[in-house]
């Protein structure tokens, strides 16, 4: 059985965990990527069969909340710390916040309050992402005991034993990941410890780096394209002759594949064959993966029903999480009208939504955005809604209960959801 957290009821919601539950009772293996429909009439709302808060996160919520009802006096006196976003969303950032955690560094790693200042008795939280060895190391030499608070996702755990391992194999570690995204700092400062390691960012990053290894490029066009993404005294004629695969975990699983396929393949043009290439396909976050296959069936469950101009997409999560803007990244793909938001409050009326561009990292806002519903004769407007990792069910339900009470005529939210898959017993 699957272990159980204790988050926050107010991150929890009626409508989505019955969705939930009854997919999972039906089908508990997860095999059934199908999505949820929930038929309100002149709105069918699409629910990702997985999406929203995953295993790592839970984990970390129970952690934090645990640790500000365990030391209350500390938390009042400012003394309860996380070394920044303990996940990527901003209403859970905020509560934290509200109830006397402060942050060490930004998401960015910039200082927001000197580990100097921190001495024995101060209680600093690890994020989901980890953090450095360098950092670790600073914390216990101020008297700093992390260990009892430490959230950093099992997942990424699994990443740096993965890295380590290939390392101790003298294979350079190659990141598919973002350089500057705390997860992608931790696991580059781990890896690093071990082996050489260099850091690529897409497909098109990684076909640089195959021209590299094939011998059709040389050292001066691996620092064009590679300077400040790798370990100190990387040698790219030295270093790219054994190497691994590993990925922040929240990037596109099947982007991770693709590069990994690509430069096995480039090692194979250069060798004759892939001995010198690790095999890391068992790093892959399970939940991610997850998330980004029910998004794919979804977008083929609406496309497939959904009349033409009668379809919107909306992704909910923080602007500034990875796995969130990859989801949007898919639906955009697909050719859907998607806007990526966090929250309810993104939604001001049915003519005007602000969301946020993650490829240009800047907020718009857009007019006449929701197909107009409810005159008769017309075809159902076709919401798909799902959630990045770090989202909370209670905000999903919230962006459900809006949008449906702008469309005139909607059913009863709960009404559609006991027709959907009413649970034995409940």
């Amino acid at each position: 059985m699957a272990r159980q957290f204790d988050v926050p009821a107010f991150y929890r919601s009626p409508v989505v965990g019955r969705v939930k539950a009854a997919r999972t009772a039906a089908d508990p293996r997860k095999r059934d990527l199908a999505p949820s429909v929930l038929d309100l009439g002149p709105l069918r709302v699409w629910l990702a069969r997985h999406f929203g808060f995953c295993f790592g996160v839970e984990n970390a919520i129970e952690i934090a909340y645990r640790t500000l009802e365990a030391h209350p006096e500390e938390a009042a006196a400012g003394r309860v710390f996380l070394l920044s976003e303990m996940i990527h969303n901003p209403h859970v950032n905020a509560d934290l916040t509200d109830r006397g955690i402060r942050f060490l560094r930004t998401t960015a790693g910039e200082e927001l309050i000197p580990l100097s200042t921190l001495g024995p008795g101060d209680i600093v939280l690890i994020p989901a992402f980890g953090t450095t060895p360098a950092i670790e190391a600073e914390l216990a030499a101020r008297g700093v005991e992390t260990a009892a608070y430490d959230t950093t996702c099992p997942f990424v755990v699994r990443v740096w034993k993965k890295s380590a391992q290939i390392g101790a194999a003298d294979h350079t570690i190659v990141v598919h990941g973002k350089r500057t995204h705390e997860e992608t700092r931790a696991t580059f400062a781990r890896a690093a410890e071990r082996a050489p390691v260099v850091v690529v960012r897409d497909e098109a990053h990684a076909e640089a780096l195959a021209a590299v290894v094939e011998g059709r490029e040389d050292a001066a066009f691996f620092w064009r394209h590679f300077t400040g993404a790798t370990s100190d005294g990387f040698d790219p004629a030295r270093d790219l002759r054994r190497i691994g695969v590993v990925n922040q975990t929240t990037m596109l699983a099947t982007e991770t594949a693709a590069i990994a396929e690509r430069l096995r393949q480039a090692v194979i043009a250069r060798d004759g064959d892939d001995t010198h290439v690790a095999d890391t396909a068992d790093t892959l976050c399970y939940a991610t993966k997850e998330n980004q296959d029910a998004t794919l069936a979804l977008i083929d469950g609406v496309q497939a029903a959904a009349a033409p101009d009668r379809a919107v997409a909306l992704v909910v999560g923080g602007h500034n999480s990875s796995n969130t803007s990859h989801l949007v990244e898919l639906c955009e793909d697909a050719g859907l009208p998607t806007f990526f938001v966090d929250g309810p409050d993104a939604l001001v009326s049915p003519d005007e939504i602000h969301h946020w561009d993650w490829r240009a990292k800047e907020p718009r806002v857009t007019t006449g955005w929701l197909p107009a519903g409810g005159v008769a004769g017309d075809a159902p407007v076709d919401l798909l809604l799902t959630a990045g990792a770090s989202c909370p069910d209670a905000l999903l339900d919230a962006v459900l209960r809006r949008v449906a009470g702008w469309v005139p005529g909607a059913r009863d939210i709960e009404a559609a959801v006991e027709a959907l898959a009413p649970i034995p017993g409940a």
